[in-house]
């Protein structure tokens, strides 16, 4: 039922997908953005739906898991981390890489809807650490498009990942433009 919801969903408002996604990948780290406006969760439950990637999952603090609510966290796809543990934010998820044959968890790079400065780097050492490619995946809201980019993994070259990353999401114009990647790019 959710299913097609979902699709009717982002049929009637206009979305359209640009790029392949690579199906046959059964671990990554979706790496979503421009994260700008609550409305992202949206078009990124509609997009999972779309692409039939049911098993994308995304990271919330255990807090929100513990009330009355984290059943709807957990249908949703959420997974709970622990800030407050011994073992850090990377080292949970790289965990869950290792104990699952098929694992997807989308992630923000600027870990809030606000702009930043620099980009959070926590999704990369994810990645690294547990040997899976990043997909880029973005939310034009200016074209009502899911830009898709190619799989790639880390390598010896941090700088040059990030110049990459950042030159992808530059143009993308999130719900809240302003707020978007653009400005990073003179910044690598």
């Amino acid at each position: 039922m959710s299913k097609l919801f979902w699709k009717i969903w982002f049929k009637l408002n206009g979305w359209k997908i640009k790029g392949e996604f690579p199906s046959e990948i059964k671990k990554m780290v979706l790496l979503v953005a421009p994260h700008t406006s609550w409305k992202d969760i949206l078009v990124g439950l509609a997009t999972r739906s779309k692409l039939n990637i049911y098993k994308a999952k995304f990271l919330g603090k255990k807090e929100l898991f513990d009330g009355p609510f984290g059943w709807f966290f957990k249908w949703l796809g959420g997974v709970p981390v622990d800030r407050f543990s011994k073992q850090g934010m990377v080292e949970q998820v790289v965990d869950m890489f290792n104990k699952n044959e098929e694992f997807k968890i989308g992630l923000s790079p600027e870990g809030t809807r606000k702009k930043v400065d620099k980009l959070r780097t926590g999704f990369y050492h994810i990645a690294k650490q547990a040997n899976v490619p990043i997909q880029m995946v973005g939310f034009d809201f200016s074209k009502k498009e899911i830009v898709l980019g190619k799989a790639f993994y880390t390598s010896n070259d941090e700088a040059a990942d990030f110049k990459k990353i950042i030159d992808f999401y530059a143009p993308i114009k999130g719900y809240h433009p302003q707020l978007g990647l653009g400005h990073l790019q003179n910044s690598v």
